[in-house]
């Protein structure tokens, strides 16, 4: 059994709202990366129970890119997202309304081989631009 990891943020934004920007492509295309020197081209996403994802990310020099994939195990709108990536490993997003604002709470099973503290850092990061693009909007 692999080690969960939790990261969080609270977006000034209604929840329909922040929904929208996390899962619709033309939204995921412009916060889906880690750092400035990265981004995400491309990015497709069937929202339903056995539905599937895949964002492109790529380095901006062209040194390096991944899909990141997987299968959609539960949608709850508004409220809860849960997949499955292509190497097992399960995730869960959790929604929730805090006044005019929304908490998002994303757990996910670490990778055995990275370490721990860079895979927070990163998916923080990747949360941290969500933030920021949607508040923008």
């Amino acid at each position: 059994m692999s080690e969960k990891i939790t990261v969080e943020t609270q977006v000034e934004k209604d929840t329909p709202s922040v929904w929208n920007s996390w899962t619709s492509p033309e939204h995921i295309i412009h916060w889906n990366f880690a750092s400035h020197d990265w981004i995400c081209p491309h990015a497709e996403n069937n929202l339903k129970p056995g539905g599937r994802f895949s964002y492109r990310m790529e380095a901006k020099d062209g040194s390096g890119g991944f899909d990141f994939s997987g299968e959609y195990l539960l949608v709850d709108v508004n409220k809860t997202i849960e997949f499955s990536l292509d190497d097992g490993r399960k995730t869960t997003v959790r929604f929730s309304s805090v006044d005019d604002a929304t908490k998002i709470e994303e757990t996910f099973d670490a990778d055995k081989s990275t370490p721990l503290e860079m895979q927070k850092n990163g998916w923080q990061a990747i949360l941290d631009n969500f933030k920021k693009y949607t508040e923008g909007l």
